[in-house]
């Protein structure tokens, strides 16, 4: 992988985190597209990006994250993110035996837009305004919503936005509270890839591989500060979208990637 395509994955991963689109559909597409090899490098660099993304949700709310006088804040992302910590452990060689057959990602990819169609139609009485209203209860059942992303292609920001709204958040209080869930749920994944995770081919932790050369630290740098800066910009589009045109903008373009997406690598099998 050189410069130019890890600077075109990290936008795409700046892009499609935080949108309701699946990020890991997205990045499986562009690899393929421009010909990248999927070595176990690119496999960490994929996951380890995310963490410039966390960074652009703890810089745009700040002030939330640092406001350490609401101790209840920090208590309720913690329980929403025990669920995913729990079964991601448990199914991590499924899931990435599934990230080496694009197929059913891309089946997902259309399933999911297929749901986000009805979604705005489902859920017509919110009653929680803000991240207040929401009970720890509350913020454990759409932790275990997050846990539908697992499957590749479902989209961690579509499955817990949806479980937030079936629990009575308003359409941008559950975007933002997924946001705000975002954070210790892809900074567990990311310390997982980096420091504990022993990739198949190499046998080698994550750290390791960003130590084998200073090309893999650069690749890391520029693709986090870039995945950082373009996240920044889709989590104040994807608001105002939501607000103004709700769910099914994305319902489409889900469905419409997803059939390219099956033709495309149906086609090159």
């Amino acid at each position: 992988m050189d410069y130019l395509q890890a600077i075109l994955i990290a936008i795409v991963e700046g892009l499609t985190e935080y949108l309701p689109v699946s990020s890991t559909a997205h990045m499986i597409f562009t690899s393929s597209f421009f010909g990248i090899q999927e070595d176990d490098f690119v496999k960490l660099f994929q996951v380890s990006i995310q963490f410039g993304a966390i960074l652009a949700v703890v810089v745009l709310y700040w002030k939330k994250f640092f406001d350490f006088s609401k101790i209840n804040f920090y208590i309720k992302l913690a329980c929403a993110v025990l669920p995913a910590l729990v079964l991601g452990k448990i199914f991590d060689d499924k899931i990435d035996a599934i990230l080496g057959n694009p197929i059913p990602i891309a089946i997902m990819l259309i399933i999911g837009g297929i749901v986000l169609l009805f979604i705005d139609g489902r859920f017509n009485n919110p009653t929680i305004v803000n991240e207040e209203g929401i009970t720890v209860k509350k913020a454990i059942n759409i932790g275990i919503w997050q846990c539908l992303a697992m499957m590749p292609g479902t989209s961690r920001s579509a499955a817990s936005i949806i479980g937030g709204m079936q629990q009575g958040l308003t359409r941008e209080t559950a975007a933002e509270f997924s946001f705000f869930l975002a954070v210790p749920t892809m900074l567990a994944v990311t310390t997982y890839s980096l420091f504990l995770k022993t990739y198949e081919v190499s046998q080698l932790k994550g750290y390791e591989l960003l130590t084998q050369s200073n090309d893999n630290l650069k690749l890391f740098f520029i693709g986090n500060i870039v995945a950082f800066i373009v996240a920044i910009i889709a989590i104040k589009f994807f608001i105002g979208i939501i607000k103004k045109y709700g769910f099914k903008p994305w319902g489409y373009y889900r469905i419409i990637a997803g059939m390219i997406l099956l033709a495309y690598f149906s086609l090159n099998k």
